[in-house]
């Protein structure tokens, strides 16, 4: 199997440069996406993004989106026959409505968070204009196997063989990682439940970061426990960590390097 790191949305905010780090997978003849970034429509008409785009100020491209990667890379995005979802954030899903032949893996809790939209911050962060065209919607119940100290682990052996979706709860609802397995352990597809790599390398955040915690994550206390459990998991030599925003991280992905905790080669 073999992984490509992509930028489908960089962030030009007040404190830097961020990306949305999708990863795509080869398996076979099929291709899968870790989560999407934004989508051709959100380019078009940056207003579907609501307010946030004030903040965030996302660099819009239809060449940055994941179809608009997929095809710099010689593919066809109906090739993709899976998309997984760390989350439905805007910024993780904007794609989903490119990709209306894919089934969209999730947890339940996160399935129904979306579903239920009640509540402006709510509505802020699941944008309507990714949701309502129906995607196919694979809302996975947590599982019964733990994974590394980490329980409700689902398994998506149907999807990419030996891949995993594990609960890492507290940014949302229904917020998991993506586990993948490769020639040199795991690489897991943290999301949002670590927002920088200092924090994993050191256990302590910036002060940008905890206000951007603060104001964010649907659960703070359960966001810190998920944290340490973090922290412990980036000191296995089996386990290379990416998250979804800290350019860092990409980089050293995407240019194969493992120069600090919590990155990976690809």
């Amino acid at each position: 199997m073999r992984i490509h790191h992509l930028d489908c949305g960089t962030l030009r905010t007040p404190v830097g440069r961020m990306v949305c780090h999708v990863l795509l997978l080869e398996v076979g003849d099929r291709l899968v996406l870790v989560d999407t970034g934004f989508g051709t429509e959100d380019v078009r008409d940056p207003r579907r993004l609501g307010p946030v785009r004030h903040v965030l100020f996302p660099d819009l491209d239809l060449s940055r989106t994941a179809v608009g990667r997929i095809r710099a890379l010689g593919r066809d995005p109906s090739e993709v026959s899976d998309v997984v979802l760390t989350h439905g954030d805007l910024d993780h899903a904007g794609g989903v409505p490119d990709l209306a032949h894919a089934r969209i893996h999730l947890l339940a809790a996160e399935a129904e968070a979306i579903r239920d939209g009640r509540g402006p911050r709510v509505r802020q962060r699941y944008r309507s204009g990714h949701w309502g065209h129906g995607p196919h919607l694979v809302a996975h119940p947590q599982g019964s196997r733990i994974w590394k100290g980490l329980e409700g682990t689902v398994e998506l052996d149907d999807v990419a063989p030996g891949t995993l979706l594990v609960p890492l709860p507290g940014h949302t609802p229904g917020h998991a990682e993506v586990a993948v397995p490769t020639s040199e352990g795991w690489l897991l597809h943290v999301g949002d439940a670590a927002l920088d790599a200092s924090s994993l390398r050191t256990g302590r955040l910036r002060l940008d970061v905890r206000l951007r915690q603060a104001l964010i994550a649907q659960d703070p206390r359960t966001m810190h426990r998920t944290q340490r459990r973090l922290r412990a998991l980036a000191l296995d030599p089996e386990v290379r960590i990416v998250n979804s925003h800290d350019l860092s991280l990409f980089e050293a992905a995407r240019d194969g390097r493992d120069g600090v905790p919590g990155t990976c080669p690809g």
